[in-house]
């Protein structure tokens, strides 16, 4: 039996090793064609009908060459004008900023000088009552404000309320004043007039000093004191007999009128005796001095 002549194996003709990047295709893929094939399809046909590039007709590229040379030209305006512009305001700004230095010099020299010319009248004023007032000059001094003072006395410490909306009523209920918590002129004028009666050598109210002439006035919500506004709260120190201060204020009509400031409306307080307190001299003082005019005798 004859037997069939067997067939050599079919080798692959293809020798060339695979691609190291074969396992990713689709990465290779993306890369070798970056550009969507229905953009591609777009550029082509554009080409073919003589749209796509640049102009073709001498027109079209005495166009293109003149927008080019108006943007170019453009862009060199603005850029000189920027740089002839930009030493222009550093020179302005630097002219402002040495005027805002020459005014403020000038304004801190005056501040100098009124302090100076303060000081001057303080002394001539307080050597004029200790001139006059013979051996009660310290005396004059002290009860007019002129000299500083320390000593023992009292603290008090008046406060708006936490809650800054009540209702009306109370010790200071009147027509048109809206009550709210709030610590008022008129409070802290009756605190100081009943110091005063309680026996108090001298007053200041949050560092400013009180002398017989001082007011205590409103604008708005503030409270001024000689014009100068204090904020809140209200630190009250008095210079005499502490003790027998304290106990004396709080007895007395006054005291029981910030009491009752206290159980109405909130107001916080606070009163402590102290062993040595300092206050400082008034800021100015108005001397006024009174004379016998000569004149004719009556009949």
């Amino acid at each position: 039996m004859c037997g069939m002549p067997q067939q050599p194996p079919v080798r692959s003709t293809d020798s060339r090793p695979a691609r190291p990047d074969a396992s990713m295709s689709l990465l290779t893929n993306v890369m070798d064609h970056s550009l969507d094939d229905g953009y591609a399809e777009a550029a082509a046909r554009k080409d073919a009908l003589g749209e796509g590039g640049l102009p073709r007709t001498l027109r079209a590229k005495l166009g293109l060459a003149a927008g080019l040379v108006l943007a170019a030209l453009v862009v060199t305006v603005g850029a000189a004008q920027a740089r002839i512009s930009a030493p222009v305001v550093a020179k302005e700004r630097q002219e402002l900023i040495d005027r805002i230095e020459r005014e403020t010099a000038a304004a801190d020299k005056l501040e100098d000088d009124i302090d100076a010319l303060r000081d001057d009248v303080g002394r001539r004023q307080r050597a004029a009552l200790e001139e006059h007032g013979g051996d009660q000059g310290e005396l004059v001094a002290l009860l007019s404000g002129a000299t500083e003072v320390h000593g023992p006395g009292v603290k008090l410490v008046v406060n708006d309320a936490k809650e800054t909306e009540s209702g009306g009523g109370g010790p200071r209920e009147s027509s048109g004043f809206s009550d709210n918590g709030r610590v008022r002129d008129r409070d802290m004028q009756q605190v100081v007039n009943g110091l005063w009666q309680s026996g108090a050598e001298a007053i200041a109210i949050n560092g400013q000093r009180l002398t017989a002439l001082s007011a205590i006035r409103a604008a708005g919500d503030a409270i001024l004191v000689d014009n100068k506004p204090l904020v809140p709260p209200y630190t009250v120190l008095a210079v005499g007999d502490g003790q027998k201060l304290s106990t004396t204020f709080q007895d007395s009509a006054d005291g029981q009128y910030l009491h009752a400031l206290q159980e109405n409306f909130g107001i916080r307080t606070g009163i402590s005796v102290e062993g040595d307190m300092q206050l400082p001299a008034a800021p100015s003082l108005i001397v006024r001095t009174a004379e016998p005019k000569a004149g004719k005798g009556t009949s």
